[in-house]
């Protein structure tokens, strides 16, 4: 069956940098276009970001813009999510996902604090 199992959350101080990671299996990864979103705490959803199945295009929420870099590799099936200069308002859990689907894992923490 599919899975999606995001790591690299933690703890860190604003401007701090976190490269999350999105392992995949269960599915042709490399042809699958997949997405970061997050969830920040009380809220719903919110779109992140997109990448196309061979790395190509990007795309990043406004509020990310600038400070995040979404890549992937297909030869180890893994999605990842450089944040730079991370921001309070950056606190939430990230969940990976294809790009039409709902996410399936647990989702990895990102709390930014000083």
């Amino acid at each position: 069956q599919v899975q999606l199992v995001e790591s690299g959350g933690g703890l860190v101080q604003p401007g701090g940098s976190l490269k999350l990671s999105c392992a995949a299996s269960g599915f042709t990864f490399s042809i699958a276009a997949m997405k970061w979103v997050r969830r920040a705490p009380g809220k719903g959803l919110e779109w992140v970001s997109e990448i196309g199945s061979t790395g190509g295009p990007t795309n990043y929420a406004d509020s990310v813009k600038g400070r995040c870099t979404i890549s992937r590799d297909n030869a180890k099936d893994i999605l990842y999510l450089q944040m730079n200069n991370l921001k309070p308002e950056d606190t939430g859990r990230y969940y990976c996902a294809m790009l039409t689907g709902t996410p399936l894992g647990q989702g990895t923490q990102v709390t930014v604090s000083s």
